[in-house]
């Protein structure tokens, strides 16, 4: 609905990726089912996996809005459509920047009808889109808005490429932020597979994998990372979503990975997600942050 405290709809800002969280975006998996786009899902259906009952994918989901819940955060949902399987994935339509939200630009043709239902949301919400993607390719969980004024986008050529990429840097540019497009292998998907941030001046990353001149760059403005194996990032090891307030949710599955985050003085919450995960995508993907404090 929309906000009838301001005639022109809600004050939907993210400057960070670890400011308090207050209102995010999630979708239902009403309609989710695992579809062979990327190598994470693929090596899913080539083992002895069956495919999970909507009743098991929906108690999965509520684990994960219950414990956004728990931290304090408005959750609103935007209702699922039986031909878009992976709108759960909320993350990559739509990112919302320090300037509002800007629609993106999917590469999977399988997905590219998810812009209709969230452009309906944000105009039911009086939310105005401030860019729309419109060179290349470019999806949500390529952009890491780190801290105000400084941005890291992934570009794998795959789901986000050059173009898309730089197109939105140029946008961020030109408001004086500095934005470092990282290049990476489309086998990983998107960035959030290999890095995410976790609070002020902390992420988790795949060392093995990232780029040391990244690695460097992170360093450079001092930001540390705890470390996770290739392995664990290929089951979503990486994927997780900041809070705010020293609070972060991270899939219960990711016990080494958790047990690191609380000896950093972090608050876990540990939704299972193993049915989600397993079709490439965990907290990170399955939400998009609306609203963040300054």
């Amino acid at each position: 609905m929309p906000d009838p405290a301001s005639p022109a709809g809600p004050a939907w800002r993210v400057s960070s990726e670890t400011a308090p969280l207050r209102e995010v975006l999630l979708c239902a998996p009403d309609h989710y089912r695992w579809i062979p786009t990327n190598s994470i899902v693929r090596r899913t259906l080539a083992g002895e996996n069956q495919l999970p009952a909507t009743a098991h994918l929906q108690a999965q989901h509520a684990e994960l809005v219950h414990a956004i819940e728990q931290g304090g955060v408005t959750v609103r949902h935007i209702p699922p459509e039986p031909h878009l399987p992976y709108m759960p994935y909320t993350r990559d339509s739509v990112v919302v920047t320090h300037r509002g939200p800007v629609l993106c630009q999917l590469e999977r043709p399988q997905r590219r009808g998810e812009y209709a239902p969230l452009i309906d949301f944000h105009a039911a919400n009086r939310s105005a889109l401030w860019r729309k993607s419109s060179a290349g390719t470019l999806e949500g969980g390529d952009i890491h808005i780190i801290r105000p004024g400084l941005a890291a986008i992934g570009a794998s050529g795959g789901r986000t490429d050059r173009a898309g990429a730089e197109q939105l840097a140029g946008w961020l540019r030109e408001d004086g932020w500095e934005v470092r497009v990282e290049d990476f292998d489309e086998h990983f998907l998107h960035l959030d597979v290999l890095f995410c941030m976790a609070a002020p001046g902390l992420a988790v990353a795949c060392e093995d994998v990232l780029d040391p001149a990244f690695l460097q760059w992170l360093q450079a403005h001092g930001i540390r990372w705890i470390p996770v194996p290739y392995r664990a990032a290929m089951n979503l090891g990486c994927n997780i979503l900041a809070l705010g307030r020293d609070r972060v949710v991270s899939a219960r599955e990711s016990t080494e990975l958790n047990a690191a985050l609380r000896a950093e003085g972090l608050e876990v919450l540990d939704p299972a997600l193993s049915l989600f995960t397993a079709g490439g995508g965990g907290p990170h993907c399955l939400t998009c942050p609306l609203r963040r404090d300054d």
